[in-house]
C-alpha cells in the first residue's frame, strides 16, 4: 500500500535530484496549445524557478512556496499564461509542502503519464499553454479523493 509518507519521501527525493542537477525531460506533449512562445520568450517571461518547473518539469523544494500557506479566498492561475486553474474552495493542507487541491476548474488542466525517477505518476499541465504544474495522486480528500499537488512557482494567486 502506498502511503502519503512514501509519496512525500519519493517526491522529496525527486526534488533533491532536480536540485542537484539530474537531467530533466523536455516537454513531451504532442498537443498544440492556444498560448505558445519560443524557449527564449518563455525564459524572458518567467522567473528562473517558474521557467524550470513550467517548461522543463522541474520541482520546487517542499515548503518553499508561500502559496502553500495561502488561506484567502481567490483563484490560482497558471504563472505561464494566467489561465484560472484552481479555486481556493478546493484547496486543502496536504502536509506535503506544496499547494494541494482536490479539483481543478473545468477545462483548466490536462494530464499525461510521467515515468521519471522510476515512478508512474499522472503529470498535470495547463490546458492553455502546456506548462507543467505538478502531479495528481489518489490520496486526497472527499469528494474526489484526488490530490492535485502543484508547484507554487507554477501558479499565481488572485484574491477574491
Amino acid at each position: 500500500m502506498v502511503t502519503r509518507r512514501a509519496i512525500f519521501g519519493a517526491t522529496a527525493l525527486a526534488g533533491l535530484g532536480v536540485l542537484i542537477g539530474l537531467p530533466r525531460r523536455k516537454p513531451a506533449l504532442a498537443a498544440t496549445f492556444e498560448v505558445t512562445h519560443t524557449d527564449q520568450e518563455w525564459r524572458a517571461m518567467l522567473s528562473p524557478a517558474a521557467y524550470d518547473v513550467l517548461r522543463h518539469q522541474g520541482t520546487e523544494a517542499p515548503f518553499s512556496s508561500p502559496l502553500d500557506l495561502e488561506t484567502r479566498k481567490g483563484v490560482y492561475n497558471c504563472a505561464g499564461c494566467a489561465l484560472p486553474l484552481y479555486s481556493s474552495a478546493t484547496k486543502f493542507d496536504s502536509h506535503t509542502g506544496w499547494p494541494s487541491f482536490w479539483q481543478p476548474l473545468t477545462n483548466a488542466v490536462a494530464t499525461s503519464t510521467d515515468t521519471s525517477f522510476g515512478m508512474d505518476r499522472d503529470e498535470v499541465h495547463c490546458k492553455r499553454c502546456g506548462g507543467h504544474l505538478g502531479h495528481v495522486f489518489t490520496d486526497g480528500p472527499k469528494p474526489t479523493g484526488l490530490r492535485y499537488c502543484m508547484d507554487g512557482v507554477a501558479l499565481t494567486f488572485k484574491p477574491a
